[in-house]
């Protein structure tokens, strides 16, 4: 298979109208336009029955109590976990491409709901989870929202978009499903698969 990501060459960073969050000079970090971008996919094996979309951070803190903290930094070599921008399952075997801005076009406080029309089945992304604590901006979000790593981490995120062909019409995953369970529910079922990445980052001095 082959993927291409419109507006994002293999490798290079992520333009900042995919990002959740953007440099703010005053405020370390404001709101950006956080629209999904374009995806294309081609070269699909005879048999699909199926597409998932996948998109992870795995450079996320194993360890959450510096983040986003004055006169602290994340060190580079802290131990780290993916964390889910986007989930999308039951995408249909004649589809090959997702229009930017038609899963996400703007933050939406207290997230996207989950019963909306989309091409496929929306998963929850690790957002739910990040802002739970946040009375402004916890709840459940779902869909693709995009990068806002930590700006005072010493590392440059590296963010993975995937599409998989599946041999399943559907996962069978019910409402709220998150990454792992769409990893565990591939298991098995993978026809092929595809990746492009991007790198960003807040931190001013690594940018």
């Amino acid at each position: 298979m082959k993927l291409e990501v419109k507006g994002l060459p293999d490798q290079q960073p992520i333009p900042e109208i995919f990002a959740f969050g953007v440099f703010n000079e005053a405020d370390h970090m404001s709101f950006g336009r956080n629209r999904n971008p374009e995806l294309v996919w081609s070269d699909v094996p005879e048999d699909t029955r199926s597409f998932a979309v996948v998109m992870f951070d795995e450079d996320v803190p194993s360890v959450a109590d510096d983040v986003n903290q004055e006169d602290k930094t994340i060190p580079k070599d802290l131990e780290r976990v993916d964390f889910f921008h986007w989930l999308l399952v039951d995408i249909p075997p004649n589809i090959n491409q997702i229009a930017e801005g038609t899963d996400s076009d703007g933050v939406i406080p207290k997230g996207k709901p989950v019963a909306r029309d989309s091409i496929g089945k929306p998963g929850v992304n690790t957002f739910t989870h990040f802002l739970a604590g946040n009375p402004d901006m916890a709840g459940t979000y779902t869909g693709y929202d995009g990068p806002c790593p930590p700006w005072n981490d010493e590392r440059v995120h590296r963010y993975h978009f995937e599409v998989y062909a599946l041999d399943v019409a559907s996962l069978e995953l019910s409402d709220g499903f998150e990454g792992d369970a769409v990893r565990e529910a591939m298991k098995g079922h993978v026809l092929d698969s595809a990746r492009v990445s991007g790198t960003y980052t807040l931190n001013p001095e690594l940018r």
